[in-house]
């Protein structure tokens, strides 16, 4: 007597289960197996991009549960950015109010104040790095930053 390989039921000569209608002469293959991780079902180019998307949340996220290399070293690549805009910006505050201080103290009015127009500079060259960033990853390329681009490579392999 011949049973079937997938469901288990008798089949006598038949090629497929009368009950299931698998093919008896190759092995059935296992249930639908679990992925690997959660974001299996994302292209690797979305997932990069997305790492960037909410900052070092979503990098954080992404370096956690993806196992991709790729994946790992855009969320990686994520989060060292977004740690790195903070030193920037404390160090511009710092400055601008050492100039407002040193102008103030000499007595020119208003020339500190010119040290403000540059706060719309920074935040646009921060922004224009995130999409550059962003689009580097969805163009399935590995864009490293000057410094940090380095020590993420080192840390994620």
């Amino acid at each position: 007597m011949a049973f079937c390989k997938s469901c288990g039921k008798e089949i006598g000569d038949a090629g497929f289960c009368p009950s299931c209608g698998a093919s008896q002469s190759a092995v059935a293959a296992p249930a639908a197996a679990a992925s690997d991780s959660p974001t299996a079902g994302i292209e690797e180019n979305v997932a990069g991009l997305l790492c960037y998307l909410f900052g070092w949340i979503s990098g954080l996220i992404f370096l956690l549960i993806d196992k991709r290399p790729f994946v790992r070293f855009h969320g990686a690549q994520a989060i060292a950015f977004n740690i790195a805009i903070v030193p920037l910006w404390i160090a511009y505050l710092i400055l601008n109010f050492v100039v407002l201080g040193v102008t103030a103290a000499m007595h020119i009015p208003g020339l500190g104040l010119l040290t403000w127009f540059l706060v719309p500079v920074i935040g646009l060259a921060i922004f224009a790095t995130w999409i550059f960033l962003m689009y580097k990853a969805y163009s399935r390329e590995k864009f490293k930053l000057p410094i940090i681009g380095n020590i993420v490579e080192k840390m994620v392999n």
